[in-house]
């Protein structure tokens, strides 16, 4: 037997019943009240949150003779007639979709000129889809939208008003424009308790919350997952069932992997990959959930008795005590990881969704592994300091000194003399003198501790020390610094405390010392490469730190 959907047969008659969409309802309603309702409308929203319900509330509302505080009767014949979308001299509805050409404007046009059936009705044209349309189809309406006919209304639909505004630009200025917003998981909720109610169907919470948070903000979205669901069974809405018919993962499987993700166990990621594809489960729609699931910790973890979250009493014990597992940067880290899988669209463009899915949960539960650095030498603690010091590792001062390393024995360039050294020996791999530093932190030490570089100290921190050699530091440039550091070396006056301060720090005199500077074109310095720099010095400075990283397999946090 036929059966009309739920979405039509629940269609608000009244301003007041539009869900979520208080500030469009109660401005139309008084615009009808007042009788300064304007000559052309423009909807825009997403998908099933009330747009073309409106504009047709308003034509019901235009017409009605038994209208109360600009609210329509919704059972008189006129209402009737058009909030069931039959036929009406008076309300016209074109899809634009199927009737976007010039000529289907110029054709509106021409019928928009003729009058109402009555002195005291109005005449409206709801065009849905209104982004369809061409730009000469906008133009052949632009006139008739500056200069309507008296008693002609307009209510433009669209999904994508930026459309409009790209191609036909003065039809905003012509426009009263209404922005519908997605209806809330809370709202659409009550809507359907609402209908359900009114068919006598009996139904479980979590199972409405669950419909309500899938239909992503859209109530005829949400009627129609309630109609697939009361077809397979009719006499309830249970949480099984909706699970079953929309394929959602049962929040059981999160909590497992955030088990195995506490305890690191990565061999039991493919057990866990493989157990989802055998029961069925669709890895986009456990993607889907997973994200969700780590928002919920997130939110659980900052704040445990938070109402940002939508969860059972039940379900928000079991997430918060999962949520104790983990640090809230630990959680922020795996959120950011998921989040920018699914922004990728991965899974959509591979045929190897399994091993896509497994190469993402082995990054997330071996992301633990990431930790805080200055929490790291708290532990190990700083040399001569007692128990409970903490030592941080200074973003600017100037690094400890290191063991002193030898120049390479390589012969200097031409025309260029290796320097005296106070106390060396003749024999070019001597050690400098006590208390220089490696090449790499002098040269770090040298830029941090010399004031006003200016612009130069960007090119300066990105340099690259690749060779100290009889008096000559080598050092690489990323690609686009070269300029300014020229500029700087290329005056004396200005790069002289430079200098003094990399010569002290490589224990030379000054007048021996020289600077080469590489460029490298073809190299761009990343984000990875810039924090592996900083660790490898960090390392090399503080051997329990060194020994750490290596034993733990930790890398830089920034």
């Amino acid at each position: 037997m036929y059966r009309t959907a739920l979405a039509r047969t629940h269609r608000p008659r009244r301003f007041d019943e539009v869900v979520g969409q208080d500030h469009v309802g109660s401005t139309l309603r008084a615009a009808v009240d007042s009788g300064r309702v304007a000559h052309a409308y423009l909807f825009c929203g997403p998908r099933g949150v009330g747009k073309t319900t409106a504009a047709r509330i308003l034509a019901m509302a235009l017409n009605c003779p038994n209208r109360e505080g600009g609210e329509p009767c919704g059972e008189c014949d006129s209402c009737e007639r058009i909030w069931s979308g039959r036929a009406s001299l008076d309300v016209v509805e074109i899809d634009a979709a199927s009737h976007r050409g010039v000529d289907d404007a110029r054709d509106l046009r021409e019928r928009a000129m003729y009058a109402p059936t009555s002195e005291e009705r109005c005449k409206i044209y709801i065009i849905d889809e209104a982004h369809m349309l061409t730009r000469d189809a906008w133009n052949a309406l632009l006139k008739i939208l500056e200069e309507p006919p008296p008693r002609v209304v307009f209510a433009f639909a669209t999904t994508e008003p930026q459309k409009i505004e790209q191609g036909a630009a003065p039809v905003m200025s012509r426009c009263q424009r209404f922005d519908f917003r997605r209806v809330s998981v809370t709202d659409i909720t009550g809507r359907l308790e609402t209908v359900l109610a009114r068919e006598n169907v009996e139904w479980e919470p979590s199972a409405l919350r669950s419909i309500a948070r899938r239909a992503d903000g859209g109530v005829r979205d949400a009627l129609s997952l309630m109609d697939q669901i009361l077809s397979f069974r009719g006499d309830a809405v249970r949480i099984e069932d909706v699970r079953q018919m929309l394929g959602l993962v049962d929040e059981d499987r999160y909590l497992t992997f955030f088990e195995m993700a506490v305890a690191r166990d990565r061999p039991g990621v493919f057990a866990f990959v493989q157990e989802l594809l055998d029961d069925g489960t669709d890895p986009g729609e456990f993607m889907r959930g997973l994200g969700d699931a780590l928002r919920t910790l997130l939110a659980l973890r900052l704040d445990p008795d938070t109402e940002a979250v939508d969860l059972t009493p039940e379900s928000r014990s079991r997430f918060a005590e999962s949520a104790a597992g983990f640090s809230a940067a630990d959680l922020l880290r795996q959120l950011a990881a998921v989040s920018e899988f699914e922004a990728r669209g991965v899974l959509h463009r591979t045929s190897q969704q399994r091993i896509q899915l497994e190469v993402l949960l082995l990054r997330l539960v071996s992301m633990d592994s990431t930790v805080d650095l200055e929490e790291l030498l708290s532990v190990l603690g700083s040399e001569g300091e007692g128990p409970g010091s903490t030592a941080h590792p200074p973003s600017s001062p100037p690094p400890p000194r290191a063991e002193p390393i030898a120049p390479s024995a390589a012969s200097p360039p031409e025309g260029v003399s290796a320097p005296e050294t106070s106390g060396a020996d003749e024999d070019p791999s001597a050690p400098l003198t006590p208390g220089g530093a490696g090449a790499a932190d002098a040269w770090a030490a040298a830029v941090t501790s010399t004031p006003d570089l200016g612009g130069a100290a960007i090119a300066l921190r990105g340099a690259r020390v690749e060779e100290w050699s009889a008096g000559t530091l080598s050092i690489r440039l990323p690609s686009g610094l070269r300029e300014s550091l020229d500029a700087l070396l290329g005056d004396p006056e200005r790069s002289a405390p430079l200098r003094a301060s990399l010569a002290r720090e490589l224990g030379v005199e000054e007048e021996g010392l020289r600077i080469e500077v590489r460029d490298d074109r073809s190299h761009r310095l990343t984000s990875r490469e810039a924090s592996q720099q900083r660790m490898d010095r960090w390392t090399a400075r503080d051997p329990r730190l060194k020994e750490a990283v290596e034993e733990l397999d930790l890398t830089l946090k920034e």
